[in-house]
């Protein structure tokens, strides 16, 4: 009986500890999938994320930067094509004379206005057409890229054409260069000017937000006056938010009154001796009546505003 005791006791001994054992290799199996997924996890978070997260970011400057250089090709293309389509008109031009071709260029001063007068005066009658399309060219070339000059074309316009017709030509080709230049900006410029001054642009953009009911008489307003010049206001309009339909109307409507001096002054165009002589206290005084007229509505809706609060 004793050895089948000690036998049974020994039996049990045995299987308890085969169950001990077994149940430690099972705490060990669980363990090993956990080690394995800690450090899984450790791959996951010290391998592979870390680098995608400073690429992400690092991405946004460097799409800012290829935007900004792709910008620049786009407008190089743009203004490459154009001055390609002016060396065409200039060939397809009526023959000139040798003493001529040196004067068939664009006005930069007052001198220049005068030469390039006295040979499209000559070729008009014959060739009124070629000369009109010519000046309308060469006169929205200069307002899309913000090119100066268009001041003595306005100003020859007057000396080779009537009024009426002078004053729907400059009024037609400001606004048409004006918009072309707006909707160049809007394409690169707006993408530019928020890559290098971003701060003033969001400034910029406050300020339009605050007087968008008014944009066309404040557009009226800047057209008519010298505090901001027209390529500014061509380039930057479109980068702080302000609408194409009250900037092509009030850059039409704007323009004339200062087109309007200009063209009369091209009626004495060989008296003249630099452009300042086109503008004199007078029309200073004109401009300036203008002005305030194309502020009136803004006034009075603030006065009414004030009153009704």
């Amino acid at each position: 009986m004793a050895p089948d005791a000690n036998g049974t006791a020994l039996y049990g001994s045995s299987n308890n500890n085969n169950h001990h054992h077994h149940h430690h290799e099972q705490k060990l199996v669980q363990q090993r999938p956990s080690a394995t997924m800690n450090g899984s996890a450790k791959v996951a978070n010290g391998g592979a994320p870390q680098p995608q997260q400073h690429s992400n970011a690092s991405s946004p400057p460097a799409d800012e930067d290829r935007s900004a250089r792709q910008s620049l090709i786009i407008l190089a293309a743009i203004f490459f094509t154009s001055l390609f389509a002016m060396v065409y008109v200039y060939a397809m031009f009526p023959q000139l004379e040798e003493s001529e071709k040196q004067y068939l260029k664009v006005p930069f001063d007052i001198e220049d206005a005068k030469q390039l007068g006295r040979v499209l005066d000559r070729y008009k009658d014959l060739y009124n057409l070629e000369v009109m399309f010519g000046i309308i060219l060469v006169y929205i070339f200069l307002q899309t890229f913000a090119i100066p000059g268009s001041l003595f074309l306005s100003i020859l316009s007057g000396f080779l054409y009537s009024f009426p017709v002078a004053l729907t030509l400059v009024c037609f080709c400001s606004a048409l260069g004006a918009t072309l230049c707006y909707l160049l900006s809007q394409l690169v410029g707006r993408r530019l000017v928020k890559y290098y001054f971003p701060e003033r642009a969001h400034h910029w953009a406050k300020q339009v937000d605050r007087h968008r009911d008014d944009l066309l008489s404040y557009m009226l307003f800047l057209r008519m006056t010298p505090f901001l010049p027209n390529w500014f206001i061509n380039l930057v309009a479109p980068v702080i938010g302000v609408p194409l339909y009250p900037f092509a109307l009030g850059t039409f409507l704007g323009v004339a009154p200062p087109s309007f001096i200009a063209i009369q002054a091209g009626k004495t165009l060989y008296k003249m001796t630099s452009s300042s002589d086109a503008f004199s206290w007078g029309s200073i005084a004109m401009l300036a009546a203008f002005s305030v007229v194309a502020l009136v509505p803004v006034i009075f809706k603030r006065y009414f505003k004030a009153k009704i609060d």
